[in-house]
């Protein structure tokens, strides 16, 4: 990778934007009288300039380097506060994100349920130890569990088995990552109407050796004529990315196996959530969770929809259920709870996105759509209600007594222009603005371009596209209009295979641009987060390219769109100041300022994409800043590359990063050089910085 480097005369690239210094009228009236409002409009205005150090005509000549002035408006007057909840986090099954992603559950198809309910049905990927004359493995229903009635009957029928034994194995989601001297539970449910004497194993296939034991435990038992819980630790004595668990025995007869789970003991707060991604999710300071879809809300068929109820209680009783959009199986052991859960853990406000009667092919019709409605009115007791209500006492039973902070709700998916969404929508607002006036409910229906004609706290915006197509939407809410409902951008990225790869710089800058039009019309603008967040690089045939976190059983790495969004990880909540971009090359330019504070300082971070081929001497300009600017706690963050389609790998997952140097020529008027194709952030430590806070 080629990062270019900075001096007090150079600087990184950036991507194009046109941008006009902006007046947050909105709010300087609240803050101040009209005699105020006067004098600091005197005070702020100023003059704007900018040198073109290319020859004229020679815009786009190679190497050559364009100048540009960016103005920012520090003033009170002017300044703005960004929302809290302004960035966060859309996670939705699929892609593997749950399934053999951030949910730590190791064994796929751990009920022998994903073959559907009628016996007998397939196992995948479960398979057999041993040959056809020696074992002989079916399902049944045969379950103790009534809303998962399948069970896998093993009959051995060897007196002399071979070494070893014969069973059954499971390799997990392409491979379980086995690690030396970690601790993994193991849980399952057997039956027999003999003693049984089996072996639990943690094996690893390497090339051109034999299969290699990890771990083993055995288990014998003199009465398992009725179903019973077996529980044992397995510790690794070496680790293997590709192992699976092996269930063994050389003594002849029928062994029942159900529920059968395999986990590591150390995951994130020991809620079951895959530590190294947590942490990638806790380092973006996610203000809200949107979950769990997206199209697995809906379903190709309603039959296959999400059902919270489905999904809550032990999870040894959920039936899991097949996800007909993307094609593949989840034993729900990621659930509605689970969802609310992880949430908590990031420190970020749920939004529960559910199903509005709509599937991707079937609607009901608004006169039967009450048992929605119901059912989704259970969904919030459950989440908010007290310990001692109906659905409440679920949760507490769960270990979760103290309610969970649920105010938003989604009603449905992509669903605005289908038959019955208006009525049913209607319905589902009545219902829950009834019930709980405080939540606020979030329509499918775009109203960032046309009038809207339902009643809606915000309103859902989807946006993919090619790169140069979300650049120039970076001025896409700049005539919305502020009355009625909010927006919230829940999903957005570049998808247009030819720009963006399986995840390139130049998409990313395109996002970064887009994002600072988000920041620029967060008066109207309420929520934005990308989409997907996750892909698991081993599952086989199609998949959705490209999305935040790549990831396999043991590595993982952020694509550039991930590092982009660590730029705007302090906005929500921070203070937006105006800015203008002077230059003949503006349309290639995208910037904005806010002032943020961590736990000690205070800061003006200044973002600027430069969104073309040349290289920008840019003059930085804070006006009406009432604070010394600390050359020596200031610093300059770069994401950029030798080329713009230049991605992230597990071979290297840090080609494409960003790289943070010191300013020591910071100050309210600085110089710095812009590199092609490039994200900067220039954070200007303040010395004695008063926030709105503390007006």
């Amino acid at each position: 990778m080629a990062v270019a480097s900075f001096h007090p005369q150079r600087s990184l690239t950036l991507l194009p934007h046109h941008r006009t210094l902006e007046r947050a009228s909105s709010s300087s009236g609240a803050l101040m009288g009209s005699k105020q409002v006067y004098s600091c409009a005197i005070l702020c205005s100023f003059l704007l300039f900018s040198v073109v150090t290319c020859r004229d005509g020679a815009a786009t000549e190679p190497g050559c380097t364009q100048s540009a002035t960016l103005d920012v408006d520090v003033s009170w007057c002017f300044r703005r506060e960004i929302p809290k909840t302004l960035f966060g986090l859309f996670f939705e099954e699929i892609n593997h994100a749950g399934a053999g992603g951030i949910w730590e559950e190791l064994v796929s198809n751990r009920g022998f349920e994903a073959g559907g309910p009628y016996t007998p049905s397939n196992i995948d990927p479960w398979n057999i130890i041993g040959d056809e004359s020696s074992i002989y493995v079916t399902t049944e229903a045969a379950s103790c569990f009534t809303r998962n009635i399948v069970a896998l009957r093993m009959e051995v029928l060897c007196d002399n088995c071979r070494t070893g034994g014969v069973g059954i194995y499971n390799p997990g989601f392409w491979g379980m990552n086995i690690e030396e001297g970690k601790t993994y539970n193991l849980v399952m449910y057997v039956r027999s109407l003999e003693s049984v004497e089996l072996t639990a194993s943690l094996t690893c296939s390497r090339l051109s050796h034999a299969l290699q034991n990890l771990a083993s435990a055995s288990i014998q038992h003199n009465d398992v004529s009725d179903w019973t819980r077996v529980e044992l630790q397995l510790v690794a004595h070496e680790t293997c990315r590709t192992s699976r668990l092996d269930l063994t025995t050389s003594k002849r007869g029928v062994i029942w196996f159900d529920q059968v789970s395999l986990m590591p003991s150390d995951t994130y707060r020991g809620h079951g959530f895959r530590k190294e991604f947590m942490h990638m999710l806790l380092d973006l300071k996610p203000r809200f969770l949107r979950f769990p879809g997206g199209c697995f809300v809906e379903g190709d068929q309603l039959r296959n929809a999400f059902r919270w109820k489905e999904t809550i209680g032990p999870w040894e009783e959920r039936p899991g259920h097949y996800g007909d959009f993307w094609k593949y199986w989840t034993d729900d052991g990621l659930g509605y709870f689970e969802f609310l859960q992880l949430a908590e853990d990031l420190g970020a406000a749920p939004i529960w996105v559910f199903n509005a009667g709509i599937s991707h092919s079937e609607g009901v019709d608004t006169t039967s759509i009450a048992p929605f409605v119901k059912d989704v009115l259970d969904s919030l007791e459950f989440a908010r209600g007290t310990a001692e209500s109906t659905w409440g006492s679920v949760r507490a039973k769960m270990g979760h007594p103290e309610p969970f902070p649920l105010k938003y709700v989604a009603v449905g998916n992509e669903d605005c222009y289908k038959e019955f969404y208006e009525g049913n929508y209607l319905k589902f607002y009545k219902a829950i603005r009834k019930a709980y006036p405080d939540i606020q409910i979030i329509s499918n229906c775009d109203g960032s371009s046309q009038p809207f004609h339902h009643p809606a706290d915000m309103y859902d915006v989807h946006i993919y596209s090619n790169a140069s197509y979300l650049f120039q939407m970076k001025s896409m809410f700049d005539r919305t209009s502020r009355k009625g409902p909010k927006a919230f951008v829940s999903e957005y990225a570049v998808t247009e295979p030819k720009d963006c790869g399986n995840g390139s710089l130049l998409a990313s800058l395109a996002e970064a641009a887009f994002l600072i039009g988000v920041e620029k019309n967060s008066d109207i603008v309420q929520m934005a987060c990308y989409a997907p967040l996750f892909v698991n690089n081993n599952q086989p045939g199609w998949k959705w390219i490209p999305d935040a976190i790549v990831f396999n059983s043991w590595q993982q790495y952020g694509t550039p769109s991930y590092w982009m969004q660590t730029f705007f990880r302090e906005s929500s909540g921070a203070e937006f100041h105006p800015v203008k971009i002077t230059s003949k090359y503006s349309d290639s330019l995208a910037a904005s300022a806010i002032t943020w504070r961590d736990t000690d300082n205070s800061f003006l971070r200044v973002k600027i994409v430069n969104f073309g081929p040349d290289a920008v001497n840019l003059t930085i300009r804070a006006h009406q800043l009432r604070a010394a600017v600390d050359a020596r706690g200031s610093r300059v963050t770069v994401l950029t590359s030798s080329d713009v389609m230049h991605e992230n790998s597990f071979r290297n997952p840090r080609n494409v990063v960003p790289v943070t140097r010191g300013l020591p020529n910071a100050g309210k008027e600085m110089q710095a050089l812009l590199a092609p194709y490039s994200f900067t952030s220039f954070d200007l430590a303040l010395e004695e910085y008063k926030s709105f806070a503390e007006m």
